[in-house]
């Protein structure tokens, strides 16, 4: 994952977008990888992935006029906040279905070589590591998608999540500590497999 950190002075980048639309492309620059890795690990399918982060998009382009800036990393759990309930709302419309994914199901997602067989190589990582996660609890999954493939602190997380700051790292701890066992896990079948 790469680094997105916002720009030295983001308040002044949010004023201007709240009063000029064309302002907005340079907020959207900079948070749609975020928001698209973290809904497409959430969701999973790239059509899925690109409808709900399209619709977080609109909601913030319609709320955005209501934004208060109150300081580092205030804009990224506000916006987060709207994808966290977005995707709620997409496992709310879609609960019956089932979360089996196929190659050309998953979203790409950014690879530094882009040759065939590495994009497949990431797609399969990408499938396998999505089985992993969805074995957590809902909880430490919103979790390790929002730090990890939004590239949230811990702090954020809390705001979008409405919990303690400490509550979260503790999810965190325990998520990642459950996920590496259970990769093992994986990565060991995989090993044992006949090629």
């Amino acid at each position: 994952m790469t680094n997105h950190a916002p720009p030295t002075d983001e308040g002044a980048l949010i004023r201007q977008a709240q009063q000029n639309g064309d302002a907005f492309r340079e907020l959207y620059r900079l948070y749609f990888p975020r928001l698209y890795a973290y809904v497409a690990y959430r969701v999973g399918r790239v059509q899925d992935a690109e409808d709900v982060t399209a619709d977080i998009f609109v909601k913030v382009v319609e709320a955005l006029g209501r934004f208060e800036y109150r300081g580092s990393g205030s804009f990224a759990a506000w916006i987060f906040r709207i994808a966290h309930n977005e995707v709620q709302q997409f496992y709310r419309r879609h609960r019956w279905q089932q979360h089996h994914l196929s190659l050309d199901d998953i979203p790409n997602l950014p690879v530094t070589s882009p040759s065939p067989e590495a994009l497949i190589q990431r797609k399969e990582q990408f499938a396998r590591l999505y089985a992993v996660i969805n074995t957590l609890s809902p909880r430490r999954q919103e979790i390790i998608t929002l730090r990890f493939f939004g590239e949230l602190r811990n702090q954020e997380i809390a705001t979008v999540l409405g919990l303690d700051e400490r509550t979260v790292a503790s999810h965190l701890c325990r998520a990642l500590d459950e996920l590496q066992q259970k990769f093992q896990l994986v990565q060991e079948e995989l090993a044992s497999e006949p090629e």
